[in-house]
C-alpha cells in the first residue's frame, strides 16, 4: 500500500526528492532503498544537514583521519568530506537521471552561504564545485538574494545547473525565474545548447506558516487564529501561478523553440512544523503536475503510510485555486500581519541558519582532525 501511494504521487506529475543526505544513508544502502521501493528520484541537502551527519557520525571518521595525516586545512578538509557524499549520491541516481533526460535523478551542494552577497565569488565557488564533483546530475545550490540574483544568472550562462533555494515570497520568485530567464538568453547568444540547462526553484512552505502562526497568535482576534496554517500552501499556490504566466508568451516561446526547459518549482520546507497539522497537509495539497516536492523521510513515510491525493483531476490541489489562494493571503493582511516583512524577515534567517551550520560544520571538523592527530 505504501508503494501504491507514491506511486499515485509520482503518477500525479510530482517529482519525490529526499531532504537529507550523509554518508550513513550512503554505507547502509538506506539511499539505494528509497530510491528502489519509495520513488526517490532526487536528493537536496544543506549546510545545516551536513553540519549534523559530520556531528553525529562516526562513519566519516577514517577520511578525517586520512585529511588529518596530509595536513589539509579545515576548509580544504570540509569541502572533501561533502564532495565524496555528494560523488557516491550522483552515482546513485545517474540510472534516474539518464531516464529521465536530466530532469530528475539530482543531487543538490550548496555554495558557502556566507559568499549570498557576492556575485563574484558565489559564481566562482559554482564553477568550483561542478569541477570538484564532475558528476553530470549536480545541482549547484545558490540563495535567493536579491544580491544573488546576478550570480545565479551568470552561472546559468556558463552552463552550471542551478536549484535556487531560500525562496519565500512571491515577488522574489518572479525576480529568480527572470534570472532563470536571462541566463538562458545569454547562454542562447553565447552559442550554446539550451536542452542542457537545467534548474529548480526551491520555494519554501512550513516555514512560512510557523513564522505567519506566530503572529496571527499575537494577534489573537477569532479572524486570525482562524487562519493559523493557511499562510505557507495559499502563498504557494499563487507561485505556481506566477509560474504558469511566466512561462508562456513571446519571451518564452522563443527560448522554448530553441529547447529551452521550464525552471521547474520545487517545494522546500515540507515537514509539518506544527504537531496538530495533519503531517502530510504540504505534500497532498501542493500536488500539481511538473513539480518536485523535497521532504524529509518523516514526511516520506507519512504519506507512504496514509497520504491521500485529492479528489481533484489527478490528485491536483493547485490548478484553478489561485483566486481563493490570494483571498486567503488578503485576509492575513486584514489582520495586521505584514507578509512583506515575514518574507524578509524568513529570508534573512534562512541564510543566518546556513551561515552559522557552515561555521559549525567547519568547527566540527577542525575538533575532529585535532582528536585524530593526538
Amino acid at each position: 500500500m505504501a508503494d501504491d501511494r507514491l506511486a499515485a504521487l509520482t503518477a500525479a506529475g510530482v517529482s519525490i526528492w529526499l531532504d537529507d543526505l550523509s554518508r550513513g544513508r550512503l554505507v547502509s544502502g538506506g539511499l539505494r532503498r528509497l530510491i528502489d521501493d519509495k520513488q526517490v528520484v532526487g536528493v537536496t541537502t544543506n549546510p545545516t544537514i551536513f553540519a549534523a551527519a559530520l556531528a553525529h557520525g562516526g562513519v566519516y571518521t577514517p577520511q578525517i583521519q586520512e585529511l588529518a595525516r596530509h595536513r589539509a586545512t579545515v576548509g580544504a578538509a570540509v569541502r572533501q568530506l561533502l564532495v565524496v557524499d555528494v560523488q557516491e549520491a550522483c552515482e546513485l541516481f545517474r540510472g534516474v537521471w539518464e531516464a529521465s533526460d536530466g530532469v530528475d535523478g539530482r543531487v543538490s551542494l550548496e555554495v558557502n552561504p556566507a559568499l549570498a552577497g557576492d556575485c563574484e565569488a558565489t559564481v566562482l565557488e559554482a564553477v568550483s564545485l561542478m569541477r570538484a564533483v564532475a558528476r553530470p546530475n549536480l545541482y549547484v545550490k545558490i540563495p535567493a538574494t536579491r544580491a544573488s540574483l546576478p550570480a545565479i544568472t551568470e552561472a546559468l550562462a556558463q552552463g552550471i545547473d542551478i536549484n535556487v533555494t531560500l525562496i519565500f515570497s512571491v515577488e522574489r520568485y518572479r525576480e529568480v525565474m527572470a534570472a532563470y530567464l536571462d541566463g538562458l538568453e545569454r547562454a542562447l547568444d553565447a552559442g550554446a545548447p539550451l536542452p542542457g540547462v537545467h534548474s529548480v526553484a526551491s520555494f519554501f512552505v512550513s516555514r512560512v506558516d510557523a513564522e505567519v502562526d506566530k503572529r496571527l497568535e499575537e494577534i489573537g482576534s477569532d479572524e486570525a487564529l482562524a487562519l493559523r496554517g493557511m499562510a505557507g500552501i495559499a502563498n504557494s499556490r499563487l507561485a505556481h501561478q506566477a509560474f504558469r504566466e511566466t512561462f508562456t508568451g513571446s519571451r518564452w516561446e522563443r527560448l522554448a523553440a530553441k529547447g529551452a526547459r521550464v525552471q521547474r518549482p520545487l517545494w522546500a520546507s515540507t515537514g509539518v512544523k506544527n504537531p496538530t497539522y495533519p503531517d502530510t497537509m504540504y505534500v497532498t495539497e501542493l500536488v500539481v503536475p511538473g513539480t518536485v516536492n523535497t521532504m524529509p523521510e518523516a514526511t516520506l513515510d507519512a504519506f507512504a503510510d496514509h497520504g491521500l491525493l485529492s479528489s481533484a483531476d489527478k490528485g491536483d490541489a493547485v490548478t484553478g485555486r489561485a483566486s481563493e489562494a490570494r483571498a486567503v493571503i488578503d485576509a492575513i493582511s486584514a489582520t495586521g500581519v505584514d507578509l512583506a516583512e515575514v518574507f524578509t524577515a524568513l529570508e534573512r534567517a534562512g541564510v543566518d541558519r546556513f551561515t552559522q551550520s557552515w561555521a559549525e560544520l567547519h568547527e566540527t571538523v577542525r575538533r575532529s582532525m585535532v582528536a585524530a592527530t593526538e
